[in-house]
């Protein structure tokens, strides 16, 4: 396919901090234990590892608003997170990223926390710390009343990050995407699990290809014309508008009801770790469309970021400057 990246990357240095975009779903702290692994325990047949170093990183929908901030844009978050030590972490790193979390809900379940460890360059072990009950009436309320004021105070466009946790029940997405549309402004959904009822009357919706197949009757295989075939029965039986399916080593394909459809094929390079690479695609898809850009061009330059977040460990997000790089350095 043939765009005009110049215009690309006037976007990224010119246009993207003009807009306005908020991430409801759910929201994570990523952590993560490094260390080095040289001999057994004596207690039990397991490696020790001596960790060398911590990290922690915003997972989850907080992944998305975090590329969003780092690639320029004018990002809030809305959310449940616990009365712990994860959510001040969180907090902390959404005041340092310029990231407005007023639409952070506390509650009495602990902040989902992916707790990795990591043994050179292999993942050993995870911890999930988490409560996946569907959130209560009373803070669904809360919830929708956030995103309803943020609407009237102007927003470009709006991204439920859906990692069934319990944010994104039906009533939420639902309420969230009418809500939207009275306002004129664009949801993107990057879904989860196979209840894709609830996102009926999206804008567009980013499955990757196991999410895809996920609620087919029938699986496929990871080809074009099975992929374009898949789409328009999940535009047809969930009535939501356009897809952009991400397919691996395949790339990805746009399809649209009247535009039709455009495969795009993935940049070649070394795949390290897949990890928040999703997040990256819907951030970049829904900056792009939201900031003037035609879905085609807005999808190749999700494309060229998912090439670089692929080949770093762990959750990662791209910044606006390897987004500029990574376009000027393209074939």
């Amino acid at each position: 396919m043939t765009v005009d990246r110049k215009k690309l990357l006037d976007f990224v240095l010119n246009d993207i901090a003009k807009v306005r975009i908020l991430v409801v779903g759910d929201v994570m702290l990523d952590r993560y234990y490094y260390g080095e692994v040289t001999r057994i325990s004596p207690e039990a047949p397991v490696p020790i590892n001596h960790v060398t170093s911590t990290k922690d990183t915003l997972g989850g929908s907080a992944n998305v608003a975090h590329n969003l901030a780092l690639l320029g844009c004018r990002t809030s978050i809305a959310g449940f997170a616990g009365n712990d030590y994860h959510c001040q972490t969180l907090l902390d790193k959404f005041t340092a990223r310029g990231i407005d979390y007023k639409g952070i809900i506390r509650r009495e379940a602990p902040t989902t926390t992916k707790l990795r460890v990591i043994g050179g360059h292999q993942q050993m072990l995870r911890l999930d710390f988490e409560d996946t009950e569907p959130v209560g009436e009373h803070y669904a309320e809360r919830l929708i009343d956030y995103v309803e004021q943020s609407l009237q105070n102007g927003l470009d466009a709006v991204v439920i990050s859906d990692y069934g946790k319990g944010a994104c029940t039906e009533d939420v997405c639902t309420r969230i995407i009418d809500e939207c549309h009275n306002m004129a402004v664009p949801v993107f959904v990057d879904p989860k699990g196979v209840e894709w009822e609830k996102y009926a009357g999206a804008d567009y919706i980013t499955p990757n290809f196991k999410e895809l197949n996920a609620v087919l009757s029938k699986p496929i295989r990871n080809r074009d014309e099975y992929i374009e075939q898949a789409a328009r029965q999940v535009m047809d039986k969930y009535n939501v508008k356009n897809v952009l399916a991400t397919r691996s080593e395949y790339g990805m394909s746009l399809v649209q009801p009247e535009e039709g459809v455009v495969h795009i094929p993935t940049k070649a390079q070394e795949v390290f770790d897949v990890s928040g690479a999703g997040d990256t695609v819907i951030s970049v898809f829904a900056l792009g469309i939201s900031g003037g850009l035609k879905p085609v061009e807005a999808a190749y330059l999700a494309n060229l970021a998912a090439s670089v977040v692929v080949a770093k460990l762990g959750t990662y997000a791209v910044s606006n400057q390897e987004l500029q790089k990574v376009l000027t350095d393209v074939e």
